[in-house]
């Protein structure tokens, strides 16, 4: 959004993540000025039509949302760009995003609905009214980027209301978006002759992030851990919501908002998790909790009665088949899993050590460093660099925190 917005915007807190990077770099070659020290970023905005062309192709990593919202925003210009990816990012399906774009007049051009993705844009798009076939805040977001180019009033229906950020930080920097529910629902509306003003920036902790650090507080004995500073936006504290009615003894205080999002402080207390109830998780709720479903399944292994996943098949398409990804290792750790189409059931089960394989996969790696944690033996990751994509230093901060 700074981008293509009018003055320079600063950003404090900014992820030293490789997803957060590549989206800096596409940016670059698109014309846009940013300077960067550490986690504070500058960027001197372009407005809205201000991308220039870039000879070669825009490299998303591993990000897909990198490369989704991007592509809502080369949409609306007179431009042809190429978005490419890793090998994971080229094998996720963009066909979400492709009709939706086509529908406003953009041409875009693929390999078999996968990346690469070229797109032929329009100065002025059309604005359209859509209903999302899946919950999917980077489809959510794509569109309403791409309904700053157009004349009129775009629309996006949520049949299960999706994370908001997008939303949120759309009104913050000033434009004109409204949002409502309906009995389909959720309608969120963007006009597309808003323009974008440049705001500074705080960035709250990242809590799916986090979330490792208190699954692993719940399920260790004795465990009391403090984490300041956490965004607590309601499309994102189901994690939170779902540990504390299995039973963890779990405290948030010190609210407040931040650059239009609510943040805050999160304890684990400690307690007893043989204490922890079943869990069922199923239907919407599923949406919000997509990203901390394989620290979830961990966190199952330790409780009475152990955790189903359902109408969870989004896990398969990500940045790797997570349903069988966490199968597979929590099986080699002794672990009893039922695997389904859409899911799996774990049932408590006393972890050993085990050689796991993150296939490529940061959250995989993160989740199964945590069921090390609580396994009987020594555990080997591999693979384990991938972490870098979301989270640099996250096993040098899990052994800063850890007792051995």
């Amino acid at each position: 959004m700074a981008s293509i917005a009018e003055g320079e915007t600063q950003i404090k807190g900014f992820a030293e993540s490789a997803d957060c990077a590549s989206t800096l770099k596409c940016l670059m070659q698109l014309g846009v000025g940013i300077e960067r020290d550490g986690n504070d970023v500058r960027i001197r905005g372009k407005g809205k039509g201000g991308y220039l062309g870039s000879e070669t192709p825009l490299d998303c990593g591993n990000s897909g949302t990198t490369m989704r919202l991007l592509a809502g925003l080369l949409a609306g210009h007179d431009l042809e760009s190429v978005l490419i990816g890793d090998e994971s990012l080229s094998r996720r399906p963009m066909r979400r995003i492709i009709d939706p774009l086509k529908q406003m007049g953009a041409a875009i051009e693929s390999s078999g609905e996968m990346p690469p993705l070229t797109i032929i844009g329009r100065r002025e798009l059309l604005p359209i009214d859509y209903e999302m076939p899946v919950a999917s805040a980077q489809l959510k977001s794509c569109i309403l980027f791409a309904g700053l180019y157009t004349s009129g009033t775009t629309t996006v229906f949520e049949p299960t209301p999706t994370r908001d950020h997008t939303e949120r930080m759309l009104d913050f920097f000033g434009a004109s978006i409204s949002s409502s529910s309906t009995d389909r629902g959720r309608r969120i509306s963007i006009n597309g002759a808003s323009l974008l003003t440049s705001r500074e920036i705080i960035v709250p902790s990242d809590i799916s992030s986090a979330a490792f650090f208190v699954a692993a507080a719940s399920c260790l004995p004795g465990s009391e851990l403090r984490l300041s500073g956490v965004g607590l936006n309601p499309t994102r504290t189901a994690f939170v919501d779902v540990l504390s009615s299995m039973g963890a003894e779990i405290r948030i205080s010190n609210q407040r908002i931040a650059s239009n999002e609510p943040i805050g402080d999160i304890t684990v207390v400690p307690f007893d998790p043989k204490e922890m109830r079943e869990c069922i998780l199923a239907g919407p709720v599923i949406g919000n909790l997509i990203d901390e479903i394989p620290i979830l399944a961990i966190v199952g292994t330790q409780i009475e009665g152990g955790l189903e996943v359902r109408d969870a098949a989004e896990l398969r398409i990500k940045e790797s088949d997570r349903i069988a990804s966490i199968v597979a290792n929590l099986r080699k750790m002794g672990a009893k899993i039922d695997e389904f189409d859409d899911g799996f059931r774990v049932f408590r089960s006393e972890l050993k050590g085990a050689v796991v394989d993150s296939f490529g996969d940061h959250r995989i790696a993160m989740a199964f460093a945590v069921a090390a944690l609580i396994a009987e033996g020594e555990t080997e990751i591999l693979n384990s660099e991938c972490v870098d994509v979301s989270f640099p230093g996250f096993f040098d901060t899990l052994r800063s925190i850890t007792l051995t």
